[in-house]
């Protein structure tokens, strides 16, 4: 595997506090390319040998604008216990229901924008159903649940401006933790 040449966002880009923009199909070679190259890098974050040969910090997904295109799109991949990976392409997401249980991620969140140890949890659905597009324009309707649901809830963030940081509440981080599930 190649590493892709792209640069992502430090989260003092103000680029990441914009909200992204619909996206129009057909996707241009660019997008499509973009997409891609995102999918390989979150890839070979996850894998050892390629994290330490390219100094990479391990991700799970990423959002187009995290490249500085303001594009609602974001992209997840998720190594599976045969170490293959199940790819996500979501393109124009929307939640249409979510669960009323709340989980949060027991270490707490990490992004590949901010490069810093932050302490605190972020409420999270446990499950929520979004409809979205894929790469080819076709509507799909996903039910995701527990890390995934926090990924796309992370992403989703992203897609609006808002950065995990600014879900935790600074004067108390594990705000209201006894209501929640920790995974």
């Amino acid at each position: 595997m190649e590493l892709p040449n792209i640069t992502i966002l430090n989260e003092k880009d103000k680029r990441l506090r914009q909200i992204s923009k619909e996206v129009k199909f057909p996707l241009s070679l660019e997008d499509k390319k973009m997409i891609n190259d995102m999918l390989t890098y979150l890839q070979m974050s996850q894998i050892e040998e390629e994290r330490e040969k390219y100094n990479l910090r391990a991700g799970w997904g990423l959002s187009a604008v995290q490249l500085g295109v303001l594009k609602r799109i974001f992209v997840i991949a998720e190594e599976l216990e045969d170490h293959s990976f199940k790819n996500y392409i979501i393109i124009n997401p929307q939640i249409e229901s979510y669960s009323e249980e709340l989980i949060y991620v027991g270490e707490g969140e990490g992004c590949l924008s901010v490069d810093r140890d932050v302490k605190g949890i972020i409420p999270r659905y446990a499950r929520m159903t979004i409809k979205a597009q894929d790469i080819d324009g076709k509507n799909i309707t996903m039910r995701v649940r527990e890390d995934i649901s926090i990924a796309f809830q992370h992403e989703i963030d992203h897609l609006n401006g808002i950065l995990f940081v600014d879900r935790i509440d600074p004067k108390n981080p594990y705000k209201n933790k006894e209501f929640m599930r920790e995974i």
